[in-house]
């Protein structure tokens, strides 16, 4: 079918970067002018300067993306993705970083499609869809070659002349508002996204591959004395969960009314390694720090579960998330299959009750072996936190019943989110009882700690997921909670007036050295001053020789329902 307008290449550069300037770049304007007409005076032609400033640079980039024969299938789905990342940066604040980027390529189906609402899909269909058609029908007129590129020169040499004097002639007001915000250029739609992509194409898929190194192959089990009972540890791994709605933090609110009776010890504000699960969890796991985090670094080299596994710790994960973000590919993995007859799972998601028949399972089957058991929770994972908790556990209402928060009052999306930290509290009290019951065989212990916060609409940021150096202390902050059975503190010598919150910040850097020192394994690796648990041994002791219970072999994990990874 012949095209029904015809437009020159250099017309639909200068449509394509208005379009993007005016339209899909609102979320970096109205966060950029919301600064600007904040001040107590600004220049009005500066304020006007910066959607020319930005049209020139689009102006440029796009000249280099017409291409005969290639244009329309750049458009068209740039047009849609832009759509797409401007929709989530609008409403939710999100950031198309690297990271970003990452947990985008990482996230499964079901998360993926929690996004996705009626307000989301005419958005992406007005601004995105519509005109990616408009592209298609149209008939794009090139000039002969020469004269072309003359043309596209002329473009750019126009492009760049108008960027400079804009840059020159407000540069005191830019130099101001980029050290007022930094960070937001990274709003700039679609720049980011495509500088984020192809750099994590280029890390992941282009540069060469690190050789794996080896780290705690001197690791052992060590017993304070003979006979002493095997070690039952689970480390509850949360999802989403933010330290200021904690009960322990001081919030107000009844969230931790389930654990409080049961001698728990919180951390306070720990500092997270970074601001969403594909970041955060493979660092918390691994030897690295915050401050020198490299994922592939980390992805190359043995992490906490793979030396205590060295050790003869048998070592499981149970996942009702998305995933372990590799830190599992070398211990026994169960992924917990959505779709099976469960009152607990809806065929997209399951409650984290549905872990703990998996819990129950292990205690039995593993009797004489030192165990760690990390149970990867959904906790209060959004933006559809009312599908987090069954209805019995509906505490506070109203909730937000619907994936657009941004559309929910504040106090249903705050009520919806707390109604997720009070589950999880609630499950957490069940993982206690079950360990506790297993006292006679196992000396028990639970860690809990979440992987990062969340924003809920404060400074107009929602869900996570933002650079480190911008995002707020909500992304940043989570929970970290410690039980031990009084069998597991008699036999580590932990004395109750020792028992306290660590002094000054804590981070997730201490979270592998903590299980090193929890788990009594002796390794070269282990850094005493980074086991938050070290503390509380009042009274040191010598540690007796390698622990000699039958470690050597894993059995199956079998549970009704579930798929091995």
């Amino acid at each position: 079918m012949k095209e029904s307008l015809v437009i020159k290449s250099h017309f639909l550069i200068i449509i394509m970067a208005g379009y993007f300037t005016l339209v899909l770049n609102w979320p970096f304007f109205s966060r950029l002018y919301g600064y600007i007409f904040a001040l107590e005076s600004y220049s009005s032609a500066f304020a006007l300067s910066i959607p020319a400033l930005l049209f020139s640079l689009l102006c440029f980039l796009f000249s280099l993306f017409v291409v005969k024969g290639l244009s329309k299938l750049i458009f068209i789905p740039l047009l849609i993705i832009s759509a797409v990342v401007s929709y989530a940066s609008q409403e939710y604040g999100v950031v198309f970083n690297y990271g970003m980027i990452e947990n985008v390529v990482e996230t499964d189906v079901a998360e993926a499609s929690s996004y996705v609402n009626i307000r989301s899909l005419i958005y992406v269909v007005l601004l995105g869809l519509i005109p990616a058609v408009f592209v298609y029908r149209i008939e794009i007129s090139y000039f002969p070659f020469l004269k072309e590129l003359g043309v596209r020169v002329a473009v750019q040499l126009c492009a760049v002349l108008m960027s400079f004097g804009m840059a020159w002639g407000f540069y005191e007001d830019y130099a101001a508002v980029g050290r007022n915000n930094q960070g937001i250029q990274r709003y700039i739609n679609p720049t980011e996204y495509i500088y984020s992509t192809v750099n994590f194409l280029k890390t992941n898929y282009v540069t060469a591959q690190q050789e794996f190194i080896s780290l705690g192959d001197d690791a052992k089990i060590a017993t304070a004395h003979a006979g002493k009972k095997p070690t039952f540890m689970v480390m509850a791994l949360g999802e989403t969960a933010r330290a200021t709605e904690y009960e322990y933090n001081g919030y107000s609110r009844a969230t931790n009314s389930f654990t409080k009776p049961l001698q728990m010890l919180s951390l306070g504000s720990v500092e997270s390694c970074g601001t969403a699960t594909a970041v955060s969890v493979p660092c918390m796991f691994s030897f690295l720090t915050h401050a020198n985090y490299d994922k592939e670094a980390a992805a190359h080299q043995d992490n906490v579960l793979d030396v205590l596994a060295k050790a003869g710790v048998q070592v499981y994960w149970v996942d009702n998330n998305s995933g372990c973000k590799g830190v599992c590919k070398h211990v026994t993995t169960i992924k917990v299959d959505v779709s099976a007859t469960n009152p607990n799972c809806d065929g997209e998601y399951c409650f984290d009750q549905v872990l703990l028949p998996y819990l129950s399972n292990l205690l039995k089957r593993n009797k004489g072996r030192d165990t760690l058991l990390v149970l990867h929770l959904i906790g209060s994972h959004g933006p559809t936190y009312y599908r987090r908790y069954p209805e019995q556990q509906r505490f506070f209402t109203p909730d937000c019943a619907r994936s657009d928060i941004q559309n929910c009052t504040h106090e249903e999306l705050q009520n919806s989110y707390d109604n997720t930290i009070r589950y999880t509290d609630f499950v957490i009290s069940e993982i206690i009882r079950q360990l506790e019951t297993a006292s006679a065989d196992y000396d028990t212990a639970l860690v809990y700690m979440s992987d990062h916060g969340e924003s809920l609409g404060e400074k107009g940021l929602y869900l996570h997921g933002l650079p480190y150096d911008i995002a707020p202390s909500e992304q940043k902050h989570v929970p970290a909670l410690v039980w031990a059975s009084h069998d597991y503190r008699t036999d580590r010598l932990w004395q109750p007036a020792c028992m306290e919150k660590p002094a000054g910040q804590v981070s997730q850097d201490v979270l592998s050295h903590s299980l090193l020192g929890m788990m009594e394994v002796e390794t070269a690796l282990y850094d005493k001053t980074m086991d938050v648990s070290a503390q509380w041994r009042c009274i040191e002791r010598p540690i007796a020789a390698q622990h000699t219970a039958a470690n050597d072999k894993q059995p199956e994990l079998i549970q009704p329902g579930a798929k091995p990874l």
